[in-house]
């Protein structure tokens, strides 16, 4: 097994979680085919919060192919899940909490006049769990491309 392709399992997952939120933008009618800009595209992939979760699925997609290809008893997988988890509970404890509380700091801002400050969502459960399954397809997925 190759560490390259974990990488790989790690990036499809992201990519898959953050295209999804544009083609979930475009079919709520949130964003308009055709009237977003490529800063715009850029910039709804690459942000943070929403549904699915890209943490989630890059790093469940990478923990899937580490114990796949060096085994689930392996320290390697170990580490990468120990990773994992800290990544998932941060993102709906820890950085969800402060992006509730950026709004309500931006509230106040916008009351006294001042520029608001950048959010930075986290996550509900609900999108950790679809960004969850996103990262186990993917770093399945990647398992069977890699030994076929």
């Amino acid at each position: 097994m190759n560490g390259w392709y974990a990488l790989l399992a790690a990036g499809a997952g992201w990519l898959i979680a953050q295209t999804w939120k544009v083609i979930a933008g475009l079919v709520s009618g949130r964003k308009q085919p055709g009237k977003m800009t490529a800063g715009q595209v850029i910039g709804y992939v690459t942000r943070s919060g929403g549904m699915p979760s890209g943490h989630s699925a890059a790093m469940v997609g990478l923990t899937t192919y580490i114990g796949l290809g060096w085994g689930f008893d392996s320290g390697l997988f170990a580490l990468a899940l120990a990773t994992t988890q800290i990544i998932m509970y941060d993102a709906v404890n820890v950085r969800y909490a402060v992006g509730v509380q950026g709004e309500v700091l931006n509230e106040m801002l916008k009351k006294e006049g001042k520029k608001p400050l950048r959010i930075v969502e986290g996550h509900t459960v609900a999108q950790v769990v679809v960004g969850t399954l996103i990262g186990i397809i993917t770093g399945v997925i990647m398992g069977i491309l890699v030994k076929a």
